[in-house]
């Protein structure tokens, strides 16, 4: 399915009861884009919890000056704002806010967070720079008729070793995961006994709850009894999306998508569907054994 549809794909699905998984190359390092807010907005609540930040702290941005790009949020506001760390965690989950994001990276480095995943044990995700350090991509340089361009550098610009020519994909450069390192993470932050403080965790998942972006596996993961709660990430030919389920009789399912496209267009619907179709596949499987 993903073949014939033009994407490589790295899955994994995990029982959070049993521990029983079901994937499809669960080990492969991928660039993360916005996933790696999640560890960030864990990392922050951690601070609070510590007493080294304060949620109520009101930061300014600039963001008429900000050279980081975004399709919404604070990287569109025309004029500077005063904005509370806790909203500034709400915009950068619930809306992918890349302004508000490395507003929090100001407060809380990317080397701090990675700290703070290795003192929980958490391996598997490197978190190396902020949002705005890596967005100089072609995208940025090609629009309009020549926006495919964009798209098929970062498809075959690539090495055999997971190393690209555009630092933002190459996995030893840029911020870096598995599926199944944020599926431990995700484990992490719904089950105990955790490393995770009961309360950071929680904070974790009401803001991985208030994602409106809910066009990947979302459709194949709610319903009336069923909750989904979730993070995306989007660079160019990179789509993912890692959530847990949760359903009324309390079975509960990790999901992590993570997939490159080789198809050289921006808006494909049909990848983002099918994203959703190989990942419920797999948790059928899974429910069914």
């Amino acid at each position: 399915m993903l073949r014939d549809g033009g994407l490589r794909g790295s899955f994994l699905v995990r029982d959070l009861e049993t521990g029983d998984e079901l994937g499809i190359d669960p080990d492969i390092d991928f660039p993360v884009a916005s996933l790696a807010k999640v560890p960030l907005a864990l990392a922050t609540l951690e601070r609070v919890r510590r007493g080294e930040l304060d949620g109520a702290t009101q930061i300014e941005v600039q963001p008429g000056r900000s050279t980081v790009p975004g399709p919404t949020g604070l990287s569109r506001f025309r004029h500077p704002a005063r904005v509370a760390v806790d909203d500034l965690l709400h915009l950068a989950m619930a809306i992918s806010d890349n302004v508000a994001a490395d507003a929090l990276f100001a407060l809380t480095p990317p080397a701090e967070v990675g700290a703070i995943l290795d003192g929980l044990g958490l391996r598997g995700i490197a978190v190396r720079h902020t949002m705005g350090e890596f967005t100089d991509t072609p995208w940025e340089h090609f629009q309009g008729p020549d926006a495919h361009l964009a798209q098929a550098l970062a498809i075959d610009a690539g090495t055999a070793g997971r190393g690209h020519r555009l630092p933002q994909f190459d996995v030893s450069r840029t911020n870096a995961g598995t599926a199944r390192a944020f599926i431990d993470l995700l484990q992490a932050l719904w089950t105990t006994p955790s490393p995770v403080h009961p309360d950071v965790a929680a904070g974790v998942r009401r803001l991985m709850a208030d994602n409106l972006l809910r066009q990947r596996l979302a459709p194949d993961f709610v319903s009336d009894t069923s909750t989904w709660a979730s993070k995306t990430g989007t660079l160019l030919n990179l789509r993912h999306e890692v959530g847990v389920v949760r359903h009324a009789d309390g079975q509960t399912y990790a999901v992590a998508a993570l997939t490159e496209s080789r198809v050289a267009a921006s808006i494909q619907p049909a990848a983002e569907a099918l994203m959703g179709q190989v990942a419920r596949r797999l948790r059928d499987e899974l429910r069914a054994a």
